[in-house]
């Protein structure tokens, strides 16, 4: 149920560029989101069809892209990048170590719309 509040947040970021641009209708929006976030695509289109309705964004798209984890090396400092299935084992690429943090890949963002 998660899904809601994100989805509110989503509409209002494509509703206030869609007002500052000057569109009359967008057709698809492009998501980016964490290899660890939770989010469900279909529970996000679901909620954001009905919280949409009666909008310049009645009837889009939501097009969701999983983005890969990023990971800063404790110790050599270096930042890489990790798909979700090879998480199992997150070690870094340059110097072997286990010891990273999390930098990036549990949120999500608007990446572009497309309107007309």
């Amino acid at each position: 149920m998660h899904e809601l509040p994100v989805t509110k947040s989503i509409l209002g970021i494509v509703l206030r560029h869609a007002e500052s641009n000057g569109v009359q209708k967008v057709v698809s929006i492009q998501l980016s989101i964490g290899a660890l976030s939770d989010l469900e695509e279909e529970w996000l289109q679901s909620y954001f069809d009905h919280l949409s309705r009666g909008t310049v964004a009645e009837g889009a798209k939501l097009q969701v892209r999983r983005s890969n984890l990023t990971f800063f090396c404790r110790q050599c400092s270096l930042e890489f990048s990790v798909p979700r299935e090879d998480l199992d084992d997150t070690q870094c690429p340059k110097c072997g170590g286990k010891d990273a943090t999390v930098v990036s890949g549990t949120g999500y963002s608007v990446e572009s719309m497309e309107a007309q």
